[in-house]
């Protein structure tokens, strides 16, 4: 390894260590996704001058305690134009005051031709801040050079997502294996230099998880999926944990979030998933 991948390896370890020294402050691997949708937000919210990130501030508040990461989906917030990324910018500031060791994802599903991606790494890892970002693989290693390349950040690569019709694309066979196959196995071996990639993999497939778990090592994987997606605690963590007993960023959103009490929602999370751990 030369002095400079050295160096980026050091830089990425910080990431991967935030969220693992946060997982053992908090013994969670509980992700809570800030997806704050306006016709779901409590009317009271609405009444004042900021409500998302009103309502942002009252869940992470609220659910602080039992988390590891937080994780806004960009379309609830640009969907209220310029509004929704000012309170989006709100919630990230709020986060780096008050709880700066907690990691911090954009799922904002990102992929374009190299230049607009770069545009995407100005907008969303340095200034709205966060830690890392969702990214699609489909247009290559090439194109996602702008993300690959930052060796401070989280890039965490679309891989077998948690929806019921991903399927459709992502079990395509390729060289008879499936497409979601080929993106892990590019993952790791041509496109994770800088020691900067996850992956997403829905806790739906717990049988494909161990797949992945298997071929990728210690990588630490955003699973989606718990909660009213109806993935299994017990199989998706026993399938997805690495060798240290971590490596998994278990998101639920909505469960949580619009539950009649946020805080003990992700209270129960955290030690399902501990049960198993």
């Amino acid at each position: 390894m030369n002095f400079i991948n050295l160096i980026n390896f050091v830089v990425q370890m910080s990431i991967i260590d935030k969220y693992n020294k946060r997982v053992d402050k908090v013994n969670s691997l509980v992700c809570v996704g800030l997806d704050s949708d306006w016709e779901k937000i409590p009317d009271t919210y609405k009444k004042l001058p900021f409500p998302q990130f009103e309502f942002n501030k009252f869940i992470i508040d609220e659910t602080q305690e039992y988390v590891a990461a937080f994780k806004p989906n960009s379309a609830f917030y640009e969907a209220r134009g310029d509004q929704g990324i000012r309170e989006l910018k709100m919630t990230m500031e709020y986060l780096q005051e008050k709880y700066p060791d907690i990691l911090t994802i954009n799922d904002a599903k990102r992929g374009d031709i190299g230049n607009t991606n770069q545009g995407y790494v100005d907008f969303i890892l340095d200034w709205l801040g966060f830690d890392a970002l969702t990214v699609s693989p489909y247009l290559g290693e090439e194109s996602l050079q702008p993300f690959l390349q930052r060796a401070d950040k989280g890039i965490i690569v679309l891989c077998r997502t948690s929806n019921p019709g991903s399927g459709e694309i992502q079990n395509l066979l390729v060289e008879r294996k499936p497409l979601w196959h080929i993106i892990a196995e590019r993952v790791k071996n041509k496109w994770n230099k800088n020691n900067n990639c996850l992956l997403v993999v829905g806790a739906t497939y717990p049988e494909e998880i161990k797949v992945i778990r298997d071929l990728m090592g210690d990588m630490t994987l955003l699973m989606p999926g718990i909660g009213n997606q109806g993935g299994d605690v017990e199989l998706a963590v026993k399938a997805g944990l690495n060798s240290q007993g971590k490596g998994l960023i278990i998101n639920s959103s909505r469960a949580i979030i619009f539950s009649e009490n946020p805080r003990e929602e992700a209270r129960k999370l955290r030690d399902e998933v501990n049960k198993f751990r």
